[in-house]
């Protein structure tokens, strides 16, 4: 291994430190405290100086072997940030230009006892500058950011995170540095590179079977035979076969058929049953050199893109079938975890993934402008259940298909599809983020008589080069271009559709913040919701970290340079004056925090009622459009402190909108609409079995905590995995029977009941916009905490119903099993889950309560 400590310099020498290997120049500068947080206040822009330098990397080592007994040494990497020319003793032994790929370079005649290996960096920024200077026959847009990016340009010449030259939740930090594992490989005869297991199920003889398949570099000029058995001690399966590898790549398939006599248990999603796998030790003896012994997990689970007719609709379904069962997709799209790669570690990994799966959520969509995730993210995925939507990393821009371009990204694409296929979490392989629509929309405003250009670059590109081998190298699983897509649809006009957020086939991207969120009518009622969503500001304690005194303004300089989307922060507030109050308070801090409170909780309520729209559609068919089969919000986490769409904030704190998701996900929902002036409720289930339950509707005054009619409606059935009306009633009807409402005064609450303590979340409709509500009065909030094992129960006492009721701990880490909730009880109990060791005092004294009326 080559990994620890390496000699870091700038490129006139003038800056000269020791770095960390794997890490990047601004963690190294950051480290010998030779700059500040680059998070803090305005130093993206402060520190432009560093991405616009060429570095170079550094060491000397001594060889662990005798260099003389082996047929051949390489130089590996894991991966390199980006564009770098590699020198061993003065040799140039290499160069790369492609952050996603794995570079092995031959080192054999090169290597000697003690060596000087040297990376030299090329300016990403420049470096991208230069190729679209040089692509002269037409220009590939977009040539730059939004000025509010605060970017650089042309990232589309260049492999590397799209997201690195900044995009509207994110800064612009063009990295450079040995990002993953560096070391040298020495062997003979033969080495494994690559080792992957599918499963797949034979229905003509209803037997599971594995595809292994193991990829060789092989060194001897003739093909070398010998021996592989597998074996899966719990399956009792043990199979042995001969093989013969031939000389340069050789690859070995072998198809593994599981004992009949075995129950084979199947990998289901998070919240559909157990995520089992079986341990296989696979052994290769051959006839020159050493055995190898290769310790991997086997899971069993077969995944289906179901693009058919609906009967009563134009078009086509859009759903995936697991294990033969359709599943409605429930999640969220997933960002890079920080500007700088280095700092993501397996907890930062484990704890925002653990915190999806703990919200009901089953699949999260790695989106094609960030980086192909580390293996302990797909590993915690396979672990936990969590599916993936795994994007190839292109992004919202047209490309280049030149030679060299085409080339590097060929290898990109077979080195990760080889490394990632054997993961069950990864269900879809999707060739890139919405560039379909741009050529489609015309975003880029490319004149007609130059569009063919775009389209056979688009078509060269996805079809013609990813498409062909991710289907040569993985057939067990879908593949779609784009996203959004009209899937087969778009395949028949030719990859490029019309219009791909056709509601009648495939995904839908879908963004309104002009609209009032409460009024479901304005969303699609598509077949996959794929991205949608709205911003909110992160908690104060996550935004004190990086920002100072001055900046705690909702109009500060900070404010507005933090927000990275057109428009945004006026955005919010005309989505919160909709329905609630704007602050008035004269303390500035105050006026802050409040505005802040009320973007999470406008946030949360509109991802709320759009979530639901698309649940409560999944089995019906209203004027040609419906059958919904996936909800996955934009966005999970924060790169950054900012404003931005997660629910997760930097360094994963729950905003509201997380706590929400985790009733909007529920297993088991009631959903409340109104049309045209009546009452719906629809049963909304994932279980694999029908309820027999009892739907509990509660009706308040605002200004009393005890209901003025409750109304139980018995032995309703909820069909398994579904969602069914179940109620309905005229707003007035239900106003005359609760005698004492209007709908400014009034609210309503329900939820399901069922027999073994099974229970639904309870839900809340409101009649009328919160600002016009009638009887609200300001309430003492009380909260005793107490230790129990190893957590805190927060006993929360109040005097009148508060609606979004908030508890938060500032920069205590941990969640609430509960937050943002309507209080219609005297007493609550929240349970709080901390995430590193605390008190009861301390979190008395972090402890801050709000609820609506404490926004004046």
């Amino acid at each position: 291994s080559l990994r620890g400590s390496w000699r870091l310099r700038s490129g006139n020498g003038s800056v000269s430190l020791r770095a960390e290997v794997p890490g990047c120049v601004h963690t190294a500068l950051l480290r010998r405290g030779l700059i500040q947080d680059p998070y803090y206040r305005f130093n993206d822009v402060m520190y432009r100086w560093i991405s616009l330098d060429n570095w170079t990397y550094s060491r000397t080592f001594k060889t662990p072997f005798d260099v003389r007994k082996w047929q051949k040494v390489n130089l590996v990497f894991e991966g390199v940030d980006t564009v770098a020319q590699i020198l061993l003793n003065n040799v140039t032994v290499g160069r790369t230009d492609n952050m996603f790929n794995r570079y092995s370079f031959d080192i054999t005649s090169v290597i000697k006892e003690v060596n000087f290996v040297e990376v030299r960096f090329l300016s990403a920024v420049s470096y991208a500058a230069e190729q679209s200077r040089c692509h002269k026959a037409y220009s590939i847009p977009p040539a730059c950011p939004p000025p509010e990016q605060k970017g650089e340009c042309h990232v589309n010449f260049i492999r590397k995170a799209q997201c690195s030259f900044s995009w509207d939740w994110g800064p612009s930090f063009p990295t450079q540095g040995i990002w993953k594992d560096v070391r040298i490989e020495a062997y003979n005869h033969y080495h494994l590179i690559y080792f992957s297991v599918t499963p797949f199920f034979v229905k003509s003889t209803h037997q599971w079977c594995l595809e292994i398949e193991s990829i060789f570099d092989v060194v001897s000029s003739k093909p070398i035979a010998g021996r592989v058995t597998v074996n899966i001690p719990e399956l009792q399966t043990q199979q042995t076969f001969s093989v013969k590898l031939q000389p340069g790549e050789g690859s070995i398939v072998l198809l593994v058929n599981i004992n009949k006599t075995s129950a084979v248990e199947a990998w289901w999603p998070n919240g559909h049953g157990k995520q089992t796998g079986y341990n296989m030790k696979t052994t290769f003896i051959m006839e020159k050199g050493y055995q190898i012994e290769k310790f991997s997990k086997a899971y069993f689970r077969t995944v289906e893109l179901v693009q058919e007719p609906i009967p009563g609709s134009p078009g086509l379904s859009f759903y995936f079938r697991i294990n033969g069962r359709p599943i409605f997709l429930k999640g969220s799209n997933w960002i890079p975890a920080d500007s700088f790669q280095d700092r993501v570690t397996y907890d930062t990994l484990r704890l925002l993934l653990k915190s999806a799966a703990d919200t009901n959520m089953n699949t999260l969509r790695v989106w094609g402008g960030g980086v192909y995730e580390q293996d302990e993210f797909y590993d915690i995925c396979d672990e936990i259940g969590i599916m993936i939507w795994q994007d190839f990393m292109f992004a919202c821009a047209l490309y280049p298909t030149d030679q060299n371009y085409l080339a590097s990204v060929r290898a990109e694409v077979l080195h990760q599809v080889r490394r990632l296929k054997s993961h069950p979490s990864i269900i879809l392989w999707s060739g890139n983020n919405e560039n379909e629509a741009a050529i489609s929309s015309n975003w880029f405003s490319i004149p007609h008589a130059k569009r063919e250009i775009y389209i056979r670059d688009y078509l060269m590109l996805y079809v013609k080069n990813i498409r062909e081998i991710v289907l040569s190298e993985d057939r067990s699983r879908p593949f779609i271009a784009s996203s959004p897509t009209n899937g087969l649809e778009s395949v028949k006009e030719g990859w490029i559709s019309q219009d791909p957020y056709d509601t009648h086939y495939g995904d839908t991207h879908f963004y309104d913040y002009n609209n009032d969120c409460w009024n479901w009518t304005v969303y699609p009622k598509t077949r996959f919701a794929s991205e949608y969503g709205f911003q909110s500001w992160p908690s104060f304690s996550t935004i004190e970290k990086v920002s100072c005194a001055e900046d705690w303004s909702y109009t500060s300089n900070f404010s507005l340079h933090r927000q990275h989307h057109d428009s945004g922060n006026f955005q919010m507030l005309q989505e919160v004056g909709y329905h609630f109050k704007l602050p008035q308070s004269t303390d500035p801090v105050k006026r802050f925090k409040d505005t802040i409170y009320l973007t999470q909780v406008m946030q949360a309520q509109c991802t709320k009622t759009e979530t639901e729209f698309y649940r409560a559609s999944q089995s019906e068919i209203i004027k040609g459009e419906g059958h919904t089969m996936g909800a996955l919000y934009w966005q999970l986490n924060d790169i950054w402190q900012a404003p931005s769409w997660a629910s997760l904030e930097y360094g994963g704190k729950w905003k509201l909108l997380h706590y929400f998701a985790q009733n909007f996900f529920a297993p088991l929902l009631p959903v409340a609409y109104e049309d045209q002036g009546v009452l719906y409720i629809y049963g909304v289930s994932d279980l694999h079995v029908d309820q027999k339950l009892t739907l509990r509707v509660v009706v308040h005054t605002w200004s009393s905590l005890e209901p003025v009619c409750t109304l139980a409606k018995e032995g309703v059935i909820i069909k398994a995995q579904s969602a069914v009306p179940i109620y309905k009633e005229s707003i007035s009807d239900v106003l005359e029977r609760c005698r004492n409402c209007t709908r400014r005064s009034c609210v309503i609450t329900f939820c399901f009941v069922g027999e073994d303590g099974l229970r639904s979340p309870t839900n809340h409709f409101f009649l009328s916009s919160l600002k016009d509500a009638v009887g609200l009065e300001k309430t003492q909030l009380r909260a005793s905490i107490s230790k129990q094992d190893d957590t805190y129960i927060f006993v929360l006492q109040t005097t009148a119903i508060a609606p979004f009721v908030s508890l938060d701990v500032g920069s205590i880490k941990g969640r609430f099993s509960d937050n943002g909730f309507l209080m219609t009880e005297k007493k609550k109990v929240v349970v709080f889950y901390p995430w590193e060791p605390t008190s009861v005092e301390e979190l008395e004294n972090s402890l801050t309560l709000t609820s609506l009326l404490d926004v004046f």
